[in-house]
Order: structure tokens, then C-alpha cells, then sequence
């Protein structure tokens, strides 16, 4: 503001030199510049004002890992981050366009976040709006259960506890550009389905679909999810449920799929939303899906999260993955939330 307010000052200056005293009229000066200041502010703001949407909010989200693991590849202590940045906008008020941005170092084993190392990723490009009573979601690189209601509250501290062990039906992916629709009924009941397929070959025989439905009910204390999948030559049928306790919360999960052979696992968890400061969580399961052919690995972990402040959370956990070798690690994640 203040080079354009000079530049606009130096043509009356000018002037103000080339006149006698009697020619030059103070308060007609003074209206004409303030007039042209006032043009320029109307102009900058409306430029501010387009510049970005007042509807338009971002999220960050930023987490540290460091930790080791004996029976690794690697025993040395190791360091992860990731960044996820979320953008939503609405142009009606009940509509949502929204973008989810991640970044990560792309690190291996079970220390790692699944993230692309060091390059920003779209992790979800959806539009959601309402048709009647539903809610209808659009997009690309995003989940069909990003509409599903999911009955879990166990909050994992690896990969192998997320989604309550049915990450193929409950927690069923997409591979890219994805329609869903879910209904949520005033008794606790909800409905919901979709199909994601590949985005240059829709719903053709060239391309891969995923099929995905889900029921579920909550309540104030309980919940339960029964979901089936659909993947080309997989199948699959997972349930998951919680129920609260005065003093924790139960969380479990089973799954079972079929790819011309049925595989099934499992998960359950115990979560302490108050011990001390913060709250802790303890579970075990299985590593992934085992035929009754296959030799079962479980997985066990507990974790407790100590919130600094408002935006900054501190997470030290341990673990067991059994395999071929077992491994066991140690780490602390420190999140932060802006």
C-alpha cells in the first residue's frame, strides 16, 4: 500500500511545484488523493478476498518416530516422519470437496510410515455431498470405507492393529477413482457400499474393481460392523465390534477371506482412557491372514499417549511381531496437530 500511495502523491507534488500559492487549493488535493487511496484499498481487498475462499480450512499433522528393534535386519536406532496436510472446502454448506496431502521418508519395517520417501503424495481427492437422506462421496486414490461407520476404538500403535485386523473388508481400499454412498438411520443403524476401479479402465474387464458394503450399529457404549468385500479373485466377510466398560474399552475384529483358499484373522484390544495424564491401549492379533495350512504369527503391543498440550501428544510403545524371526522394538512418536 504505502509504494502505491507514494507513486499516487508524487504526480500532486509535481503540480504543487509548478503553481503559484493562490492556484493551489489544499482541501481539493487532499479530496482527490484520498479518493484514489480509497480505490486502491477497495481493489486490495477485493483481490484479498478472492485470493481464498472464506469457506476454504487446512489441517497438519505432523509425527516423529524413533526407535529400535532387536531380530531386525537393522538394530540400530532408526528415524521416521511424516507430514499429512488436509484441505476441505463446501459450496453449499452440506457439500465438502476435500484433498489429503502426505508426505513421509518411505522407511521399511515396522517402524516405517506408508508414505513415498520425501515426496508429497495425494493420499484422497473426494466431493461429498448430500442426496435425500444419504451422504454420496466421489473421488480418486481414496477408500470405499471412507464412508463406512466402523465399529472400533482401539487407536493402534503399528500398522498390524489398524482397522481392528479387518483392514480387507471393514476397512476395504480402492484402486482409484471411487463412488460410495452410506445412510445413517435415527435408530443407530447405517448402511453403506461402493466400488472403486481402476480410473482409465472403469468397471471393465481390462481394469480391477472393488466391491465393498457395510452395515453397523452404535450405540452409546457399543457398536458392531459386518462388512464384504469384493476384489476380483478375493472375497471376504470381517466383523469388528467394541464395547465400553466404566473403566476401558474392548475392541475386536475377525476376517476371513477367500482367494481360493480361506484365510482368516484376528484382533482385540483393550483401551484406558484414563490412567494418570494420558491413556493406554494394549492389544494382540495376527500378523496378517493364515490358511489352516499356514504356520499363524501373532503380533502384540502396548502404547500410552501422554498429551503435552493441545496440539502435541507423546506416544512411547512396544511390541512383538513373531515371523521366521521374531522382532521386538522400542519407540516413541511425538504428534503434532495444527
Amino acid at each position: 500500500m504505502a509504494p502505491a500511495t507514494l507513486g499516487l502523491l508524487a504526480p500532486v507534488a509535481a503540480t504543487a511545484n509548478e503553481v503559484t500559492i493562490n492556484d493551489f487549493n489544499a482541501a481539493e488535493e487532499i479530496a482527490v488523493t484520498n479518493s484514489r487511496i480509497d480505490g486502491l484499498e477497495a481493489r486490495f481487498n477485493n483481490l484479498e478476498a478472492g485470493s481464498f475462499s472464506e469457506t476454504t480450512t487446512a489441517s497438519f499433522g505432523v509425527d516423529f518416530l524413533v526407535g529400535a528393534e532387536d531380530g531386525a535386519a537393522s538394530e540400530a536406532a532408526q528415524f521416521g516422519y511424516q507430514m499429512g496436510i488436509g484441505l476441505e472446502t463446501s459450496f453449499t454448506g452440506e457439500d465438502a470437496l476435500s484433498a489429503t496431502i502426505d508426505i513421509g521418508d518411505g522407511a521399511s519395517g515396522a517402524l516405517a510410515f506408508d508414505d513415498t520417501a520425501d515426496v508429497l503424495t495425494l493420499d484422497g481427492l473426494t466431493y461429498t455431498f448430500p442426496v435425500g437422506g444419504a451422504t454420496v462421496m466421489v473421488g480418486d486414490s481414496t477408500d470405499i470405507s471412507a464412508v463406512y461407520t466402523g465399529a472400533c476404538a482401539y487407536s493402534a500403535f503399528t500398522d498390524y492393529m489398524g482397522n481392528c485386523g479387518t483392514g480387507s473388508t471393514v476397512g476395504v481400499g480402492g484402486n482409484g477413482a471411487t463412488a460410495a454412498v452410506s445412510y445413517a438411520f435415527d435408530s443407530g443403524f447405517s448402511l453403506a457400499g461402493g466400488v472403486s476401479s481402476t480410473p482409465e479402465s472403469i468397471l471393465t474387464e481390462e481394469g480391477a474393481d472393488v466391491f465393498g458394503v457395510e452395515a453397523a450399529y452404535t450405540a452409546d457404549s457399543f457398536g458392531l460392523s459386518l462388512a464384504y468385500s469384493d476384489a476380483e479373485a478375493t472375497t471376504g466377510w470381517g466383523v469388528n465390534g467394541m464395547y465400553a466398560f466404566d473403566f476401558a474399552t474392548l475392541s475386536a475384529g475377525w476376517e476371513s477371506v477367500d482367494t481360493g483358499t480361506t484365510a482368516d484373522g484376528f484382533f482385540v484390544g483393550l483401551s484406558f482412557p484414563e490412567v494418570g495424564p494420558g491413556s493406554f491401549e494394549v492389544g494382540m492379533g495376527t500378523t496378517g491372514n493364515f490358511s489352516s495350512a499356514d504356520t499363524e504369527y501373532y503380533t502384540y503391543e502396548a502404547s500410552y499417549a501422554y498429551p503435552v498440550n493441545d496440539g502435541m501428544t507423546i506416544t512411547p510403545g512396544v511390541y512383538i511381531v513373531e515371523g521366521a524371526t521374531d522382532v521386538t522394538g522400542v519407540a516413541v512418536k511425538t504428534s503434532f496437530s495444527f
